[in-house]
C-alpha cells in the first residue's frame, strides 16, 4: 500500500478510535506506533521516536515538578490567595486563572504553564464548590492564547521568526508578537466569560480530589478536641485518623488520651467507637475503633503504612492541605531556577525541567517513589504513541500533497483568501498532529506564496503562528490539551464545543487583524 494512503488511514483509525472512547487512548496512541511500523510507513526506531522525545520527557518532569509545589503546600498556599482575590465565584476564578496562565506561557510555555498551574486549579475548584473541569479547560485554552505574548511562548514562535529572517524578510522581536497576542488573550477570556458556562462540560474524573481544606476543623468537631486547628495541622506536624480493622494485633490494647503509641513516636489524641468520642476514659480496643494520631508527618507515614491499621486521609494527602509546609521552601526555589533556565533557553526546555525533577528528589522534597507516581502515564503513552504520526505525515509527503491541491484550487486569489486558505489548514492539521509539525509543514508553503505573489513574508508567518495556536478541537492537538483531560474526565467530543468559537476568532485575528500591523 502507498505510504501516503497508510498514513492517511491510520489517522481516520486512530480518530475514531479516539472519539468512540471505546479504546483506551494509551492503547490506541501504541497501536497507531505499531501500525506506522507494520505498515512499513516508518522504521522501528522511528516508529518509538516518541517516547525518547524530548517534549515527552519534558512533559514528564514537569508532572513531577508539579506535584512537588502540590506536596509541599505551595498550591494550598495559592490557592488561598487566589480564593481571597477572587472569593468562589465562578466567573471571578475563571477570569484570574485565565489571565494567570496567560502571564505564566509567556515565560515558560504552554505546556510548563498548564503542568505547573493546573493542581493549583484543582485545589481552587474543589474548594469553590466547582467541579475541575469548568476551569480545566478555560485553562488549556487560555494558555494557547498567552503563547503569542512573548517569543518565549511557544516554539513555534521562534520557529516562525527564523523562517521570516531566512527568507529575506526580518526576525520578530521578543515582545512583537504580543502586539496580537495582547488582543488574543482579552477575546480568548472574553468568548470563555461569555460562553464558557455553556460550552465547558462539567464531568466527574475517575479519581476525584478531596477538599482537605477544613480538615482540621472537621477532626475538632468530630472528637470534641479543644486543640486549635494550627496545632492540628502545621508544616511539621499533623494528625491522621485511622480505623482497627479485624484481626489487627492491636485489638485488646488499653488505651487512653494523650499516651504515646507503642513506637513512642505518635500521640493518641482521641479515642472514637461509633458515634461516641471516649473522653478521659482509658478504653480496650475493638475491631472498628478509630484513633486520631498526632506527630511529625514523617513518623505519621511510616507508623500508619502498615496493616495493623486502617487509613481514613493519607497523611501525604492532609499535608497537601497545610499551606507552605515542610520543603515548600526548597520546591519554590527550584521552581524559580527552572523558569529562569526556560526563560533565558541557557539549557533545553527537556533538560531545565530534569534538573528541576532531579534537584527535588535529591533535596528530600518528594520522594522517588512520589516523583514516580505524580506522572500521569497515561499522557505520556499518548504524547509519545502520537509523535511518530507527524513524522510520518512529514516523511510521507501527505502534508506537502493536501497543501499542494489547496493552493492549485485557489488559483489567483486575494491575498486575504490565500491567508485565510493557509490558516484553515494550519487549524485542521494541527487538531491531528502537533502544532510544531504543522507550522514547519505549512511555512515553506506560505513563503513560496508570498515570494510568488511578490509579497512580504511576515504577515504570512505570524498569521501562521496565530494560526498553529489554535490547537481547541482535540485533546490530541497540544500535550497541554491532554493534560487537563485525565483530571477532568473530559472526552474526546467535548473540546471542539468551546473550541470552534476560539478557533474561528483566531483565525479572524490572522487574515484581517495580522496584515493591519504586518502590512503585505
Amino acid at each position: 500500500m502507498d505510504p501516503i494512503v497508510s498514513t492517511l488511514l491510520i489517522l481516520v483509525l486512530a480518530i475514531i478510535a479516539f472519539v468512540s472512547g471505546k479504546v483506551p487512548l494509551g492503547v490506541a496512541a501504541i497501536g497507531v506506533a505499531l501500525a506506522l511500523f507494520f505498515t512499513g510507513v516508518l522504521t522501528l526506531p522511528e516508529a518509538f521516536a516518541g517516547f525518547g522525545d524530548s517534549t515527552v520527557i519534558f512533559i514528564a518532569a514537569l508532572f513531577v515538578v508539579s506535584d512537588a509545589l502540590d506536596a509541599t503546600g505551595v498550591t494550598a498556599w495559592a490557592g488561598h490567595k487566589v480564593i481571597a482575590r477572587a472569593g468562589t465565584k465562578r466567573l471571578p476564578l475563571l477570569l484570574l486563572i485565565c489571565l494567570l496562565v496567560a502571564l505564566v506561557t509567556a515565560l515558560i510555555s504552554v505546556n510548563g504553564a498548564v503542568a505547573a498551574l493546573l493542581p493549583l486549579v484543582v485545589v481552587v475548584a474543589t474548594r469553590a464548590g466547582i467541579a475541575p473541569s469548568r476551569l480545566l479547560l478555560p485553562l488549556a485554552f487560555s494558555a494557547h492564547a498567552g503563547s503569542l505574548l512573548a517569543l518565549t511562548g511557544t516554539p513555534v514562535n521562534i520557529i516562525v521568526s527564523e523562517f521570516a529572517k531566512d527568507s529575506g524578510g526580518r526576525a520578530f522581536g521578543f515582545f512583537e508578537f504580543g502586539a496580537v497576542g495582547v488582543p488574543l488573550v482579552a477575546g480568548t477570556v472574553l468568548i470563555i466569560a461569555l460562553f464558557g458556562d455553556k460550552l465547558v462540560p462539567a464531568r466527574r474524573a475517575a479519581v476525584m480530589s478531596t477538599d482537605l481544606s477544613q480538615h482540621a476543623q472537621t477532626l475538632r468537631e468530630e472528637y470534641s478536641l479543644s486543640l486549635d486547628t494550627g496545632t492540628l495541622l502545621s508544616p511539621q506536624t499533623g494528625v491522621s485518623e485511622v480505623v482497627i480493622p479485624p484481626r489487627s494485633p492491636l485489638i485488646g490494647l488499653r488505651v487512653f488520651p494523650g499516651m504515646c503509641t507503642p513506637s513512642g513516636d505518635l500521640v493518641i489524641l482521641a479515642v472514637r467507637r461509633g458515634e461516641e468520642t471516649l473522653d478521659g476514659q482509658e478504653a480496650v480496643l475493638r475491631s472498628g475503633d478509630a484513633l486520631l494520631l498526632q506527630g511529625s508527618w514523617d513518623d505519621l507515614d511510616l507508623h500508619t503504612a502498615g496493616a495493623d491499621v486502617l487509613v481514613v486521609d493519607p497523611p501525604s494527602q492532609i499535608r497537601r492541605a497545610v499551606p507552605l509546609g515542610k520543603g515548600a521552601k526548597r520546591a519554590i526555589v527550584i521552581l524559580g531556577l527552572m523558569v529562569v533556565l526556560l526563560a533565558t533557553g541557557i539549557v533545553p526546555a527537556a533538560v531545565a525541567a530534569l534538573l528541576a525533577a532531579c534537584a527535588l528528589v535529591l533535596t528530600k522534597t518528594v520522594t522517588a517513589t512520589q516523583a514516580y507516581r505524580s506522572i500521569s502515564w497515561t499522557t505520556i503513552v499518548l504524547i509519545a504513541g502520537m509523535i511518530p504520526l507527524s513524522t510520518a505525515f512529514i516523511q510521507t509527503g501527505a502534508a506537502d500533497l493536501i497543501a499542494k491541491w489547496m493552493l492549485s484550487v485557489l488559483g489567483d486569489s486575494s491575498p486575504h483568501m490565500v491567508l485565510l486558505a493557509l490558516c484553515v489548514l494550519t487549524v485542521v492539521l494541527g487538531q491531528l498532529i502537533s502544532n510544531t509539525a504543522t507550522v514547519l509543514i505549512i511555512a515553506p508553503i506560505s513563503i513560496s506564496v508570498a515570494h510568488t505573489l511578490d509579497l512580504s513574508v511576515l504577515p504570512f508567518m505570524m498569521a501562521l503562528t496565530v494560526a498553529g495556536a489554535a490547537s481547541f478541537l482535540t485533546p490530541i492537538a497540544t500535550p497541554a490539551n491532554l493534560m487537563v483531560m485525565e483530571p477532568a474526565g473530559y472526552r474526546f467530543g467535548d473540546y471542539w464545543k468551546l473550541g470552534l468559537p476560539l478557533a474561528l476568532f483566531f483565525i479572524a485575528i490572522a487574515v484581517f487583524y495580522v496584515p493591519l500591523l504586518w502590512p503585505f
